[in-house]
């Protein structure tokens, strides 16, 4: 895979490295003279000097034939930018972009500029997965796929408790695909009674959250 990356801070330089690693083609476009130079010492001909931003600068990266493009620099606007370009004028079926400031993400909703990543979201879901007291978690959202990922903690009087998963009346549009018992995760199957202190990851139709809430008897709140 051809991947274009977009900022060579330690974000973009360590998954440069990372990639490159994994025998993926990489070009990483940094616009900053002096990081370029540290950087150029490391990965050599996979970095090039220029403003992404800036569309000569893309063509000569070779963007008419890469598969991903990922802008990861400390602007979000030029992240969106960059993005926006290679996915409209350049038809890049893949691309990622970083946000740096969470509230900048309805922008990034707004233009269409997804998947994207944000380190502040990334330590939330993080600290809500190991403070048991948030009880419902999104792990991850499928946009595209209108589908998502939860995981919710059972308490000693969830009304699931002691039941066997294949008796369990699920809402229609949800899944039970793994729970994790003691550190211990598993794919549960008919027979798999569940305890209380279990975590159990379910995948459903956006809008289910509050429906599977009061069906596990998670004991905490979003």
């Amino acid at each position: 895979m051809y991947i274009i990356l977009v900022g060579a801070g330690k974000v973009g330089w360590n998954l440069a490295r990372e990639l490159i690693d994994k025998k993926h083609e990489v070009t990483l476009i940094e616009n900053s003279f002096e990081r370029y130079q540290a950087v150029e010492q490391e990965l050599e001909h996979n970095v090039q000097y220029g403003d992404a931003s800036e569309l000569w600068v893309l063509e000569r990266a070779g963007i008419s034939r890469a598969d991903m493009v990922i802008a990861v620099t400390g602007d979000d606007e030029d992240n969106m930018l960059i993005c926006q370009v290679a996915r409209e004028k350049y038809l890049v079926e893949r691309i990622i972009a970083r946000v740096n400031n969470p509230r900048n993400r309805e922008w990034f909703e707004l233009l269409g500029v997804k998947p994207y990543v944000s380190a502040t979201d990334l330590i939330l879901r993080l600290l809500e997965h190991e403070v048991p007291d948030y009880g419902l978690v999104h792990l991850l959202n499928l946009d595209e796929e209108r589908l998502e990922i939860i995981e919710m903690s059972l308490a000693d009087n969830s009304p699931v408790t002691g039941k066997r998963v294949g008796d369990l009346d699920l809402p229609e549009g949800s899944l039970l695909i793994s729970v994790l018992r003691g550190r211990q995760g598993f794919v549960p199957g008919p027979d798999t009674v569940l305890e209380a202190g279990d975590e159990v990851l379910a995948v459903l139709d956006p809008g289910l959250e509050e429906d599977l809430k009061v069906f596990f008897g998670s004991d905490g709140a979003e």
